[in-house]
C-alpha cells in the first residue's frame, strides 16, 4: 500500500534548499546552496505523486527509480533510498549537483501538468547520499571473486570512472589511464566549484582506489607512451577520452591577445582554486578588474561568466545569438548568473574583435529571429546597420567542443571514425573498429551530459564483461 506520507504536493509547495546571498557568494567558489535539514528534505519528498507511468525516470539517462528513493526518504528510510539511488547511478550526489534537471526528470514531473511545481528531485538526491556518506554507508565494491583478466581505460573523468566501477565490481582488474595530474576529468577542471565542490569528486575517487582500480595519471597516450603499447597488456580496452578540441568562431582580429578558449580558462581558473601552482593566471587569464566577454549559452558559458564573476571582473555580459526562451543551458543557471551581476546580450552577433596587441572591443551586431529551419527552430539574421562596439579585455569563447583526432593522437588509423569526428563502434557491442578495443562517453556520442557518459559506460561496462566471456568460452 501506499505510504500515506506521499501526494502532499496539493499542500506543500516546492521549495530549493537555502541559496546564500548573491553578495557572499561572489566571493568564493564554494558551492551556493545549502543542504536540505531531514525534514525538508522529507516534505519535498512527500510531494511526489507517485504516478503510475514516472515521466522523470523514463526522462532520466540512467533510468533512475525516483519515485521509490523518494518514497523512501518521506518515510526517513535514507539508507534504502541510498541503495535504490545507486543502484543505478555510480554518482548521484555528482548528479544531484550537475544535472539539469529542469531539462530532465524535473521537467517531466508529472504534477507539473496539473499546475503544480516540479518535485525537487535533484536536491533531495543530493541530500540522500550525502547523508549516506555522512553516516558510513558509502563503500568500496567488492568483488565476489577475483577474476585474473585485466581491462584498460583511456580517461579518467565521469564515462571512465563508471565503467571502472562497474568493471570492478564483476571482479575485473582495472586501470585507469589520464594525460592530466588529476583525475576526474571535466568534474575536477572543468565544472567550477560553485556547482561541484572538489572534495566531492575526490571521495569518490577514493573509493574506486580503495576499491582496487590502479590509476595511471600524467600519461600522454600517443606520445610517451604508445596506445598499441597499451592495447597489448589488457584484455579489452575502452576509450573514455571526452571531447576536448573547443569549436572555434574565426572572426576578424582572432589573433589578439586575452582572447580564449572556455576550457582552457576554466582550466586554470580551477586549478587556482585547488591551490595548484598556475603559470597562467597572472598574465591575462584571471578576469579581475576587466571587462569581460563571454560568447555562448549553453551550461559552458555559465560556468565562464560566474567564474568570472567570482574572479572580481569589472563587468560581465554574455552575448547570446538567440533569446533567453532559445538559450541550451540550465534556466536555474541562467537565472544564478542573473543574480550575480552578469549582464545577459540576447540576439546579439560578434563580428570582430577590435585591439593591438591585445583586445579591448568586441564589434556586435543585433539578430532577429527568423523563419524556422528544417530543425524548428528560428533562423538568426543580421539586422543591417546596427553594430556596436562592446568594451572587452577579456573574451571566452563558449561554443561547445568536438572530438579531438584521435587516430593522429594515438598513432592508431585503425580507430575508424564517423563525419563528426566521433568514433565509430558498432551500435550494439560499443566496440570499435579494433578488436576488443570499445568505446563509450563523449568521443562516441559528441558533448553531452555526465549523466550520459555514465550512462554510456555502464553499458559498455556489460559489452567488455560479454566481450570477455565469449573468448573465455572460445578459448576453452
Amino acid at each position: 500500500m501506499m505510504s500515506e506520507k506521499m501526494l502532499k504536493f496539493v499542500q506543500q509547495g516546492r521549495e530549493m534548499p537555502e541559496k546564500r546571498p548573491a553578495d557572499q557568494r561572489n566571493e568564493d567558489f564554494r558551492e551556493i546552496y545549502d543542504s536540505f535539514s531531514e525534514a525538508a528534505a522529507q516534505i519535498q519528498a512527500s510531494r511526489c505523486s507517485q504516478c503510475g507511468v514516472p515521466f522523470c525516470q523514463i526522462h532520466c539517462p540512467v533510468s533512475n527509480n525516483i519515485p521509490d528513493w523518494l518514497m523512501l526518504t518521506a518515510n526517513g528510510r535514507l539508507e534504502e533510498a541510498y541503495e535504490v539511488s545507486q543502484a543505478t547511478n555510480n554518482f548521484p550526489e555528482i548528479c544531484g549537483r550537475i544535472c539539469p534537471q529542469d531539462r530532465l526528470c524535473e521537467g517531466s514531473c508529472v504534477i507539473q501538468q496539473s499546475g503544480h511545481e516540479t518535485v525537487t528531485i535533484g536536491a533531495v538526491e543530493k541530500y540522500i547520499t550525502d547523508t549516506a556518506w555522512d553516516n558510513g554507508w558509502v563503500q568500496p565494491v567488492t568483488p565476489v571473486r577475483e577474476r585474473p583478466e585485466t581491462v584498460g581505460i583511456i580517461g579518467a573523468g565521469p564515462g571512465g570512472l563508471a565503467a571502472a566501477e562497474q568493471l570492478r565490481r564483476k571482479g575485473y582488474q582495472v586501470h585507469v589511464y589520464d594525460r592530466y595530474d588529476r583525475a576526474g576529468g571535466l568534474l575536477s577542471y572543468g565544472i567550477p566549484g560553485f556547482k561541484l565542490e572538489k572534495y566531492v569528486v575526490d571521495r569518490r575517487i577514493k573509493l574506486l582506489e580503495d576499491a582496487g582500480i590502479i590509476f595511471h595519471l600524467g600519461v600522454d597516450i600517443g606520445g610517451s607512451t604508445s596506445f598499441a603499447e597499451i592495447r597489448e597488456q589488457y584484455n579489452a580496452l575502452l576509450i573514455a577520452t571526452g571531447v576536448y578540441q573547443a569549436r572555434d568562431l574565426r572572426l576578424p582580429g582572432s589573433e589578439l591577445g586575452n582572447i580564449l578558449p572556455a576550457l582552457y580558462y576554466l582550466t586554470e581558473a580551477n586549478r587556482s582554486d585547488l591551490g595548484m601552482k598556475s603559470d597562467h593566471m597572472s598574465d591575462g587569464l584571471n578576469a579581475k578588474d576587466k571587462d569581460v566577454v563571454v560568447i555562448g549559452g549553453g551550461d559552458t558559458a555559465m560556468d565562464c561568466v560566474r567564474t568570472a564573476v567570482r574572479q572580481g571582473a569589472k563587468s560581465v555580459k554574455c552575448l547570446y545569438r538567440r533569446d533567453k526562451e532559445n538559450m541550451p543551458g540550465s534556466e536555474r543557471e541562467v537565472k544564478n548568473a542573473e543574480e550575480e551581476g552578469v549582464e545577459f546580450v540576447w540576439l546579439s552577433s560578434p563580428d570582430a574583435f577590435v585591439g593591438e596587441e591585445n583586445v579591448c572591443e568586441v564589434l556586435v551586431s543585433k539578430v532577429h529571429l527568423g523563419m524556422p529551419d528544417s530543425s524548428g527552430r528560428q533562423v538568426p539574421q543580421i539586422v543591417p546597420d546596427s553594430r556596436e562596439a562592446i568594451p572587452a579585455d577579456l573574451v571566452i569563447k563558449a561554443l561547445g567542443f568536438s572530438p579531438e583526432n584521435l587516430p593522429q593522437l594515438f598513432n592508431e588509423q585503425g580507430l575508424e571514425v564517423s563525419s563528426y569526428g566521433t568514433l565509430r563502434v558498432d551500435n550494439t557491442t560499443m566496440m570499435t573498429a579494433l578488436d576488443g578495443v570499445f568505446a563509450a562517453g563523449d568521443i562516441v556520442r559528441g558533448a553531452s551530459l555526465v549523466v550520459w557518459a555514465i550512462k554510456d559506460a555502464r553499458d559498455a561496462a556489460d559489452q567488455i564483461h560479454t566481450y570477455i566471456e565469449r573468448r573465455k568460452t572460445a578459448a576453452a
